[in-house]
């Protein structure tokens, strides 16, 4: 796990610019909250939002991030006041934390703003829970959210702006549907039901603390599409939590809320977020979970008692998301990984036939645009395969299909990139040979993406010397290998269930 961490690439050093800024940001808001004389509480409040303002917003372009981020507060805003307002009415309470859940998940079918704004719109009802926010505390509230967001945005749009010199990365949309065919409306549907669970059961375990069960389901059904996903995501986060709470025992209860230490932890924990989020899950929840504790030392209430309760609300948490994925309109791994592979091959065919083109002449063909969401959609397939290669997974024969598949795919993608390179050389020159291969990588993909695996044809033997030919090659090769394993009998899985 630690090898995985600090040994995963990081092209560009995307992920410590990323981790950096985000430790300037929420800094920088902090600072200016505690200038601006807001209290202890307007301060955290300000870093939570300063850091989720960073952390959610993930529009493809810097343009598309400024315009949800200047929406943040406008959805944030009013979920504080609803907070408030009933914070002494727990039935209303309850009934709107779950409608702000519904919400928020539905609202992803609306691409990355939507979902930006959904976690910000639960993540504001969940800091009222965790302060004891009340109505004659809005105004400072509202004072930190703005300042708070107005900060981070300095950082983000003005500072260090890095996202400005890279091309927009594409964002794959999820797989279509209509009604509750569409993942993310069953995806609402059973985080509203997982969460309600967790509610009940949380304030079962404790009446004061039962929120840390509703935002452990919330969270886990966080960038997930099928229950497989959703179910080993449960598992990290409730082994990083354990972790986070191990670690926090040994660190942040003797600290108890001494102010440099503290401080200097709290910057560990906000660069470890941001840093780690994108290779590890549990590394990601060790770092959440230690951040929450030095809070709570801050504000005077961390003992190994409230350790172990949180571990406790987790664990319903977990189990709420576990059994609203197993049978409330259950997605399978498979449904969501079938339409994943498929957009995947026919992104490695458009990437083919723009290269083709260009190689022939052709100055409005554009495969490196292409190149960049072929890799998209390849992190998106890792990550609904995940489950299927998962160590705990007992299905040893799915899981060596799995990973045949991701490997195939990973050849795929190295020869399309080896095409590309070559087509964007000015002195390479077209092979009448070109078009017959291409013809036959488009005959392939038609093939394995309509069910058809039986006539992939083999690539041919004779050795080509020509580099894009070579490249060709070795994508038909790679291409007529995911027969055996995507090739399966009508109406069974592809990777597995």
């Amino acid at each position: 796990m630690l090898k995985r961490v600090f040994v995963a690439p990081d092209p560009g050093r995307t992920r410590l610019r990323f981790a950096a800024r985000a430790v300037l940001g929420v800094a920088l808001a902090v600072v200016v909250c505690s200038l601006a004389g807001l209290s202890l509480v307007g301060a955290v409040t300000g870093g939570l939002a300063a850091l989720l303002a960073l952390f959610t917003v993930t529009d493809a372009t810097v343009r598309g991030q400024a315009v949800t981020t200047a929406l943040l507060p406008a959805v944030g805003l009013p979920v504080l006041a609803a907070a408030a307002e009933l914070h002494d009415h727990p039935v209303a309470r309850d009934l709107m934390f779950l409608a702000v859940v519904g919400a928020g998940v539905y609202a992803r079918r609306f691409g990355p703003r939507g979902h930006s704004l959904g976690v910000f719109a639960f993540m504001t009802f969940f800091v009222a829970q965790f302060l004891h926010a009340t109505t004659d505390r809005l105004p400072e509230l509202y004072a930190a959210v703005l300042v708070s967001v107005l900060s981070a945005s300095a950082v983000r749009f003005g500072l260090w702006c890095y996202e400005a010199k890279l091309p927009p990365a594409p964002v794959p949309a999820p797989p279509p549907g209509t009604g509750l065919a569409r993942v993310t409306t069953r995806q609402a549907v059973q985080a509203t039901a997982g969460a309600g669970f967790a509610l009940v059961v949380g304030q079962l375990v404790s009446g004061q603390r039962w929120y840390w069960a509703v935002g452990a389901t919330w969270w886990i059904f966080v960038n997930t599409a099928s229950r497989g996903e959703t179910l080993v995501r449960g598992f990290r986060r409730v082994l990083g939590t354990v972790i986070g709470i191990g670690l926090g025992v040994l660190v942040a209860v003797p600290v108890h809320g001494a102010a440099v230490p503290t401080a200097v932890l709290l910057v560990v924990c906000v660069f470890g977020i941001f840093y780690t989020a994108a290779v590890s899950y549990t590394w990601m929840m060790l770092s959440v979970t230690l951040l929450a504790e030095l809070l709570y030392g801050l504000l005077g209430v961390l003992n190994p008692g409230l350790l172990a309760l949180r571990l406790a609300e987790t664990g319903v948490g977990a189990l709420g998301a576990a059994l609203a994925v197993l049978f409330v309109l259950p997605v399978t791994t498979h449904t969501i990984t079938d339409a994943w592979i498929q957009r995947a091959l026919r992104c490695v065919h458009a990437c083919t036939a723009e290269a083709a083109a260009r190689l022939a002449g052709s100055t409005a063909a554009d495969p490196a645009r292409r190149i960049v969401e072929l890799e998209q959609l390849l992190g998106r397939v890792r990550l609904s395969v995940g489950p299927l290669v998962h160590p705990l997974n007992p299905m040893r024969g799915r899981k060596q299909r799995a990973r045949r598949v991701l490997a195939l795919l990973g050849d795929c993608a190295r020869e399309t990139r080896g095409l590309v390179a070559v087509a964007a050389d000015p002195e390479a020159s077209h092979d009448a040979r070109l078009a017959a291969a291409c013809w036959r990588v488009e005959a392939a993909v038609e093939a394995l993406t309509g069910g058809d695996s039986d006539h992939v044809t083999a690539a041919p033997e004779s050795p080509a010397t020509e580099p894009a030919l070579a490249h060709l090659h070795g994508l038909e090769r790679a291409l007529a290998e995911l027969a055996a394993p995507l090739g399966t009998p009508s109406g069974s899985p592809l990777v597995g269930a």
